[in-house]
This record gives structure tokens, sequence and C-alpha cells, in this order.
């Protein structure tokens, strides 16, 4: 008995014709999609702010009016947080859109995530739900389901628990549905999309991943025949580290442990996921807060051909005077050293001087910088120009993530014919090892599992990791997580040895004063970093360069070490 799930969006914006894509390319039982992030909510809640009607993922309203009539025609269930912060204003617009083209379907919603009035100063306050809300609405006949904040996995876990009847204890079944949630969640990830070894099939147009699952928890990833990418052991490698921490991937119904994952080629696009272990959750819920930071601006100054680091220290100067009389309370210089001596282009003979500045006072940030940027035009280093002209200020939002009791949050299914289910919390919790997560790092830590025999001695070069390793990056919160995983034994013997958590500061000198920790996952052949604190207060804030730490895997990948011979 398999159930056929499907992911039709990774995040809000992504390709648009995926849903009717996955409607048409093959069989499916439950069609999901993912559109909330961190960033989406933050932009959800200033909608909400100039419409209290909306705060919901309008795209998906529209892919539903050309794919509604196909997916109950299909007999294809859909499960979709674009409810974001107003499940139920997206649940009528829903039955309108089904009324208006004639299309008999039962529509519920889960809510009770939105703690946003216990939490004032925040735009948004959103508890992570589990899938056992999910799991009822589909249980009483529900054909859509419409949720606000729940963990990305739970779109999947939900209506396998309703499939299959599983009961709130049965760890292991529910960790494998998790994990199964994990791969579809980020779409195109797991076909081949951002995949550090993306030479190794045709990924122009990826299609969107799938999962069959079995009774027991096992699935196997896939897609449908004719579309694009490819499916192997390492797109779902990738997958399975994208955003993780250590070997304990906690959420609200069951803890995963991805230490026990087996992956196999089943055949062509076609991985198998079995021997998942599950545990306990533990006994608090995340809940995600965001809210406004301040005012935040940036100018880009062109240093061209020759002097770069002088040019670069007069405008400094010069910006810093100007900026005296009320100074931002945060300012940040970068440089960004892309010239090249003897350029055959003017852009390959220019650098970039980076200025990032934040206030709480949008005027500090706008009126006052542009007018300091815009004077130097005439009186400042020889060549002086800038990639734009500063604008006003923007907002910029702060996330934060805290904890609550899993009784403090209100669950609710709520049906098509307006009755109220109330979802039970946790069957039971445990705190693991006795130990009490950090706000930063929920899942508690394991000790770290033995290291494989070192390789032999040999000849090495001095040549780029990404050249034996793959990695992915991403971020959670303020903090972000490199993971690297190798594809032969051989390969992992060395990996496991040579990047310790000094030898990563080393590569990545930017985490040289935060806190690293380092997970190790051998069946995988993985590692998995975690870097406190090196996007700040979260993607919202723009901290850095790469403000979701997308590329630092790849930046990692491009470092040089001794690599051993027989590997290369």
């Amino acid at each position: 008995m398999t159930l056929r799930i499907g992911n039709a969006s990774g995040f809000y914006g992504d390709r648009f014709d995926a849903m009717r894509e996955m409607l048409t390319g093959g069989e499916l039982d439950v069609l999901t999609g993912d559109y909330l992030a961190e960033l989406t909510m933050l932009i959800l809640g200033r909608d909400r702010l100039k419409d209290p009607t909306a705060g919901y993922a309008r795209t998906f309203l529209r892919q539903l009016e050309e794919c509604l009539g196909l997916a109950h025609e299909r007999g294809v269930k859909i499960v979709t947080n674009a409810g974001g912060l107003n499940p139920a204003g997206l649940t009528d617009a829903v039955r309108k859109l089904a009324d208006k083209l004639g299309i008999p379907l039962r529509i519920a919603h889960v809510e009770g995530d939105d703690l946003t009035a216990q939490h004032p100063g925040s735009l948004a306050a959103h508890a992570y739900l589990g899938g056992f809300g999910i799991a009822a609405c589909l249980r009483e006949g529900a054909d859509i389901v419409v949720t606000g904040r729940v963990t990305d996995a739970a779109l999947v876990m939900g209506p396998a628990v309703a499939h299959f009847g599983w009961q709130p204890g049965e760890y292991d079944r529910l960790a494998g549905a998790v994990v199964a949630g994990h791969v579809l969640e980020c779409g195109a990830q797991a076909t081949g999309g951002n995949y550090a070894f993306f030479h190794d099939g045709d990924i122009r147009r990826p299609g969107f991943p799938l999962a069959e699952l079995h009774e027991d928890g096992s699935c196997v990833i896939t897609k449908h025949p004719g579309t694009g990418g490819f499916v192997d052991v390492g797109t779902v490698t990738a997958q399975l580290l994208y955003e993780t921490g250590g070997a304990r991937y906690a959420g609200p119904d069951v803890t995963a442990r991805l230490d026990t994952v087996r992956l196999t080629r089943d055949a062509p696009d076609r991985v198998r996921i079995d021997g998942v272990r599950g545990e306990a959750p533990p006994p608090t819920l995340k809940v995600g807060l965001n809210r406004l930071g301040g005012f935040r601006n940036e100018v880009a100054f062109v240093l061209t051909g020759l002097d770069i680091e002088a040019k670069a220290a007069l405008v400094r100067e010069q910006m810093s005077q100007a900026l005296a009389k009320s100074p931002p309370a945060d300012v940040r210089w970068d440089l960004v050293r892309t010239d090249r001596p003897d350029a055959p282009t003017e852009e390959t003979a220019s650098a970039l001087l980076r200025l990032v500045v934040r206030d709480p006072d949008q005027d500090t940030v706008g009126r006052a910088l542009s007018s300091a940027a815009v004077e130097l035009a005439l009186a400042s280093y020889p060549g002086f120009h800038v990639l734009a002209p500063p604008g006003k200020g923007a907002p910029y939002g702060v996330f934060e993530d805290v904890y609550v009791p899993h009784g403090a949050v209100p669950h609710m299914a709520v049906l098509h014919d307006g009755r109220r289910i109330p979802v039970p919390a946790a069957h039971d919790t445990a705190v693991l090892d006795d130990a009490v997560p950090k706000p930063s790092l929920p899942e508690p830590s394991l000790p770290e599992p033995p290291l494989p025999e070192p390789l032999p001695g040999g000849p090495t070069r001095h040549a780029p990791l990404g050249l034996v390793a793959g990695a992915r990056s991403g971020d959670k919160g303020g903090n972000a997580n490199v993971g690297v995983w190798v594809r032969t034994d051989e390969a992992w013997r060395w990996l496991a040895h040579e990047l310790t958590t000094d030898r990563f500061r080393q590569l990545i000198p930017e985490s040289r004063t935060l806190t690293v920790t380092r997970h190790v996952l051998p069946d995988l052949r993985a590692l998995n970093f975690v870097v406190e604190g090196i996007l700040g207060e979260g993607v919202a804030a723009q901290h850095r360069f790469d403000p979701q730490a997308k590329a630092l895997g790849e930046w990692l990948r491009s470092r040089h070490l001794d690599i051993p011979e027989a590997l290369l």
C-alpha cells in the first residue's frame, strides 16, 4: 500500500507551472506545496499590516485557478502551508474559487500556530506545528488542507499518518516520513538543483520530486518520468544535510535520527530511504519571532585601476566625516577585490567598496547617506562612481526563535463543515541525554561516533576541496550550516580526519571568532558544521554578502588544502 506524495513548491516564488507539471506528469495521491521561510513570514507580516485580510501566499491561489479541476479529476489531495499568517483567509478564498469553478471540494485548515498576541512587539510570532492537525483534516475527508506555520516536513508526515493510520508514539514510522518530507520540502534541490556535482546530469529544467511512502516508514525518492534533472544518492544526501544541525533532527511529533538513515540506489532516478529511527520529540515547540529591526541602506563604490586600497581609505574617511553629525547605529564596510592587474575590461579592473548602514531612524540611513555619497561625486578618488545611488532606506527584519511548552499552543483542525477538532499535544516528550537544548540549536547533541581508519600516508596535492567533496549550506536564524559529503569510502577515511573544526575555521576565516560545531554522519559519509551567529539577526537583517549562506558551502569547496593524490 504505497502513498505517492509530490512537491510543487519549495519557496514563495518557486516555478509557477510546477503544480500543473506535477498533476499531469504521472500518478500522485497527494501534492504538497511549501511556501514559507523565515523571510517569507516577515514579508507576509508586512502585507498584513497594510491589509488585515492578507497574510497568505497569493501565488498558490493563482496556481489553483488553472489546476483545481485537474486535481479533482485525478483524485489528488493538496496540502500546503500557503496559509502563512492567515490560513482561514486563504481557505475562504479557495472555497470561493471552487464555487466559482463549480468544483465540489471539501477544504479544511489548521490553526493555532499564531502566538503574536503573546509576544508584544513582534510583527509575527508563530509556533512550528506538527503533522497531526493535517492528518485530522484528511481523515475527515478534506480534499485540500491549508496550514499556517508548520514544520516543512509536516506537509508529508501528516498525509502519511492519515493514510497509514499511524499513532503518535510510532516514532520510527513517523521519523521515516519526516525524513521523506525533509527531502521533498525544497523542491528541485532533491532532483539536481543547487547540487555541487550538477554536471552529473541535465539540470536546465529539473523536475520536482516525489516520495513513494510505505507503511513501515521507508520510502523511495523519485520524480515523474521524462522530467529533467536527476535523483541519485548524492542529490538526496545533499538535501538531507540542508539546514540541519546534529544527528538528531527534532520536530513537534518526533525526533528523527539522521545517523540511522540508509540510502541505496533502487534504479535510475530512484533512491530508497530506510532504517530511519525515531525518538520522542523535545518538550517544547519552536516559535519564530519576526520583528522590524529598523532601517538599512547601502551603497557600492566602484574603485578602478591602481591604488585600490588608498582609494578605499579616502572614501571611507570622507563618508565617516560626512555622517559624523548623526552616525548610524551600525556601519559596515567591505572591500571586495574583484579587480585584476592589467585587466582587459574595465569591469575586471574594478573592485567594490560596499557600505551598509542600519539605524532605528529612517532619515539617518536615508537622506543623510544619499547626500553624503552624492556630494562626493566630484570631490573624491579618481574614477568615482557607484553601482546605484542609495535610496531612502528600507525596513529590515530580525528573526529570533524561542520555545514554549506543547500545551501552550492551541493546535486545531478546522473542517469543511465548520467542526473544530483539537489536536492533542505530543504523545510524550524527552529531554534527550539529560541535555537542555540551546535556543539556537534545538537538537541535543550526541557523542561523536567512531571515525574510520585514516588513509595511509602518501603523496598529496594542494587542490580545491570540491574536487573530492560536495557541500550544501543554508540558514537557521542567525546560524548557518554547511554539510560536506564524499562519495567513496576512501574519501571518507580522509575527510573525517582532515576536515576538523580547526581546519574549517582556517578555510572559512569569518568563522574563526564564532562557535563552530562539527557533527559526524558516517552512514552518509558526511560532516555537518553549524556556525553560530555568522548571519547576525537572520536573513531579513541582510547581515552579510550572502545573507542566507546559500553559497557558503561552495566557497568552502573552492578552498585549497592538501588532498591525497589517490583521491584525485
